[in-house]
């Protein structure tokens, strides 16, 4: 519909052909839907961990949810949540994921916790792209480019995209962890 508007002056001039001809030129962007829905699923969300947090084991930030990111956020009571859980912490990478994990489902509908989830989600995943695409077009880039030079600076743009991405994808990450620790020691009575 929104591609007949935008190509009305097409239609008048060329007619119901011209708007034909212009409308292959589609079929790239619904190629890239089917290659991007595709692409996100060749790694799972374990892998996708291990590249936003740089860790093999133990790599959401739900597994330094009290030792690591919560003393270190201003709006989270610790002293308040250490008091609400008989006056000690998790004491495993394991045991803290699974409490911060019983924490967020108390509050996964509060909008804050929404929105900082959403958008840990849409980094994370934006992450794995930019992996996918650094080392298969960037491989692509090195064969079929003739410029050695334009594909290493290509390359490099590509790892610059990651490294940024990935960057924000942990910190989104982590201030989900916190947003729900604060959320909940401000519930606990």
């Amino acid at each position: 519909m929104f591609y007949g508007v935008a190509q009305s002056d097409a239609l008048a001039v060329s007619g119901i052909k011209g708007l034909l001809v212009g409308a292959a030129n589609l079929l790239p962007v619904g190629l890239a839907l089917i290659v991007t829905s595709v692409a996100n699923g060749l790694l799972n969300a374990a892998a996708k961990a291990r590249l936003v947090f740089l860790r093999w084991h133990f790599a959401l930030p739900g597994h330094r949810a009290f030792s690591s990111h919560g003393p270190t956020d201003p709006r989270i009571d610790m002293s308040r949540l250490k008091d609400s859980l008989g006056d000690t912490f998790p004491r495993t990478p394991g045991d803290e994921n699974r409490l911060w994990y019983r924490f967020y489902k108390d509050v996964e509908s509060e909008t804050a916790i929404l929105h900082a989830h959403r958008e840990f989600l849409f980094t994370r995943d934006y992450a794995a792209f930019s992996f996918l695409f650094l080392f298969g077009f960037g491989t692509a880039a090195v064969f079929m480019v003739q410029s050695l030079r334009v594909s290493f600076i290509y390359c490099a743009v590509l790892l610059l995209q990651f490294l940024v991405v990935r960057h924000s994808a942990a910190t989104y990450g982590v201030r989900l962890v916190t947003t729900v620790l604060a959320r909940h020691a401000a519930k606990t009575v």
